[in-house]
């Protein structure tokens, strides 16, 4: 049995999460996803860290929509949040994004919402 995905909520059509493995792709399917965001850099974290193609294959396997957008933790450009903005208007919903925390993802939404 898998742990369930720790989740935190933003919108109804978005939610973030710390850094997700392969394995959390089938989860996230199972609990009614049908995109993820993944930004976070590879080997950020070190050797250890699953990577992009790693979590891209494991979520196309899983019915799911990928998309990889690393963005530094301590600040994200205009072109940055722009391209998030846009990847949230492009990709089926609902949204999983994640990053090292989930506070990268958030400080993204938050930003690419003021965009108007």
């Amino acid at each position: 049995m898998t742990a369930p995905l720790p989740l935190q909520r933003l919108t109804d059509q978005l939610c973030v999460a710390p850094q997700l493995t392969p394995d959390a792709m089938a989860a996230a399917a199972a609990a009614g996803f049908r995109s993820v965001i993944n930004n976070r850099p590879d080997f950020e974290g070190g050797p250890d860290q699953p990577t992009s193609a790693a979590i891209e294959a494991a979520a196309l396997a899983a019915g799911l929509r990928y998309a990889h957008l690393p963005v530094a933790g301590g600040y994200q450009s205009p072109e940055e949040i722009a391209a998030f903005a846009r990847l949230l208007a492009e990709l089926p919903a609902p949204v999983l994004a994640f990053c090292r925390s989930g506070a990268r993802s958030t400080r993204l939404f938050m930003a690419a919402s003021q965009l108007g």
